[in-house]
Formats: structure tokens, C-alpha cells, sequence
């Protein structure tokens, strides 16, 4: 992505950020910290999710 590409995808999304009023803005905050994380992602990462991928396709 050119320098020119990222000033105009920042600019968007501060100008997006700044139009959204400020309640709207804590509701969505509070909403993305109340969806649970799978305890295998969140203490070792994309590994345990990627091996039950493959597991699942092998049996396929």
C-alpha cells in the first residue's frame, strides 16, 4: 500500500471514529469485551486452532 493509500485509510477511519457519537462508541467497547475468547487462543495463540483444522480435515 503506498504512503499516499495509508494517509487516506487513516484519515477515513479517524474522521468514521470521530463522527460516531461517544455513548455508541463505549456500547461497541463494552460489547467487544464481553465476547468470549477460546481459552486455547487466548494463552498459546492461532497453534491449537490450526492443528484442530487439520485434524478435522484429515477426517474428511
Amino acid at each position: 500500500m503506498a504512503s499516499n493509500d495509508y494517509v487516506k485509510y487513516m484519515t477515513q477511519r479517524i474522521v468514521k471514529y470521530m463522527d460516531t457519537p461517544k455513548d455508541e462508541r463505549k456500547k461497541l467497547r463494552e460489547e467487544r469485551k464481553k465476547q468470549e475468547i477460546a481459552y486455547s487462543n487466548k494463552w498459546f495463540g492461532v497453534l491449537p486452532f490450526a492443528f484442530r483444522l487439520f485434524i478435522q480435515k484429515r477426517k474428511d
